[in-house]
């Protein structure tokens, strides 16, 4: 967004002729604190106009600060923006959603700071081929991964640890190395690698070697050690001038979870300036729980603490994405931490299975809209209560989605292409119901970051005659 929308003054609303009086309801209930003008276009579904068709007819007032189109109009912006001399944006795909639209825009026109860089682990990587390596990477990387960590395996030789190193440097990549073993160690920092993880008091004498390098080294505690056993670690790091972070390790549920984080805290204390790293694939590995929620909350300590380094992996299939998601958590995190703000209501791509609000609409809202309805095609809404199938002759409320055969019988649909559309339409319905989502027909369902661009149209919508309009019209 260009503009604040607390300083704008004027916006013009563009719709078609059937939400033309839910659009005015919903900027009457907005109550906004800039003047509102509402434009319908000659055009019943406003979802099937293009913004060249808009260019077309549209004028604009002296003082309009933006021009909002439905969300599902289609074409660029841009030109219509340079012809009218206004700003031109596409609005939310549902009218409700409007007023949420401005208050995000607001809230968000700062947002996307981060202070936390990423680690991504690539595991076994002996046991893996250089192009297994490098496309792992790749991946990483473009998920949002500040730093690629070759994941060394105890007792398996790695003659191409140094190879394999120099080729993701040459491709422009930070490269950590994870081992414990000493020659490993030696190898990949000459080969490049700028971070080693780890050093305790079983390989610290390694660290010396270091001391004049830019790498640096992650100290950990003893095994089974606490806090204590990191002084003299650092100590001996100090002395020597090896930069490092400190890792106090974060434990697996059942296995001193609740203890490690309390470390981390107390590590904190003791160590105020000093860097250090959270390796948080150890919980989202080990919980069988969506790793979404878990990278945020920990992300969030991090935040707090002033913990900047985080590790994690993406082996096991539900931390799947994990990357992606520490990269929006980190910045939604860094938002609320610095803003002491709450973290809702900016940025809702971590809500993957539940969507942040679920739409509803009165029966009284959906038989106003079958008045205006002239033509068969079906329109189809679902809420809470359940879904509700309509046009211009029937008005179909339907409350459970556990029986969509039962409501399908009663369209009476026998053409097999229309029959097909609407048995997809209504079993995306349905999930939506289920799961508490919100449903928009023509539409993908929401799942966060991982939702996909919206499914192609199967009729080819035009001007003059519309096939199935998107729900709600625009």
């Amino acid at each position: 967004m260009d503009q604040p929308a607390a300083e704008r003054r004027r916006v013009l609303f563009v719709t078609g002729r059937l939400a033309e009086p839910a659009l005015r309801h919903v900027l009457t209930d907005m109550q906004p604190e800039f003047a509102c003008d509402v434009m319908v276009m000659g055009i019943t579904v406003a979802a099937l106009m293009t913004t060249e068709w808009i260019a077309r007819t549209l004028t604009v007032a002296p003082g309009t600060d933006l021009v909002l189109l439905p969300g599902l109009c289609e074409g660029d912006t841009g030109p219509l923006a340079a012809r009218i001399g206004a700003a031109v944006e596409k609005g939310p795909k549902d009218l409700h959603e409007i007023p949420a639209y401005f208050g995000r825009a607001a809230a968000a026109r700062d947002y996307g700071d981060w202070d936390i860089e990423i680690i991504a682990e690539i595991n076994n990587v002996p046991r893996l081929s250089p192009d297994a390596v490098r496309a792992a990477a790749e991946y990483f990387r473009a998920s949002g991964a500040d730093v690629i960590d070759i994941g060394c395996t105890p007792g398996v030789p790695f003659p191409a640890l140094g190879a394999t190193i120099s080729d993701l440097v040459s491709a422009g990549m930070r490269v950590s190395v994870d081992s414990f073993d000493r020659d490993e160690i030696r190898t990949a920092v000459a080969a490049g690698a700028e971070l080693v993880l780890s050093v305790n008091g079983a390989n610290l004498d390694v660290a010396r070697d270091l001391a004049g390098t830019s790498a640096r080294v992650v100290a950990v505690p003893e095994p089974d050690g606490g806090l204590d056993t990191l002084d003299p670690i650092v100590e001996r790091l100090e002395t020597w001038g090896v930069a490092y972070l400190v890792d106090p390790i974060l434990e697996p549920i059942g296995f001193g979870f609740t203890r490690s984080i309390e470390r981390y805290a107390e590590a904190r204390r003791r160590f105020p300036s000093v860097p250090m790293l959270m390796g948080i694939g150890n919980l989202t590995e080990m919980t069988a729980a969506d790793s979404t929620g878990v990278n945020a909350l920990l992300v969030a300590m991090c935040q707090e603490l002033g913990i900047r380094t985080v590790l994690t992996t993406e082996v096991i299939p539900w931390a799947r994405g994990a990357v992606r998601e520490i990269d929006i958590a980190r910045r939604l995190m860094h938002y609320a931490v610095t803003r002491h703000a709450i973290p809702k209501g900016v940025d809702d791509r971590l809500l993957t299975v539940k969507d942040p609000a679920v739409l509803t609409f009165t029966e009284e809202e959906l038989r106003a809209l079958q008045a205006q309805i002239t033509d068969p095609n079906f329109r189809i809404f679902a809420d809470r209560d359940g879904i509700t199938v309509l046009n211009n002759e029937r008005f179909i409320r339907w409350r459970d989605p556990s029986r969509l055969d039962e409501l399908f019988a009663q369209l009476e649909v026998s053409e097999a292409t229309h029959a097909f559309y609407l048995g997809r339409e209504l079993a995306r319905a349905g999930l939506a119901v289920a799961l508490g989502k919100t449903y928009r027909q023509d539409s993908a369902l929401s799942w966060g970051y991982l939702t996909p661009a919206d499914e192609t149209r199967h009729h080819r919508l035009t001007l003059t005659q519309p096939s199935t309009p998107r729900n709600p019209p625009r």
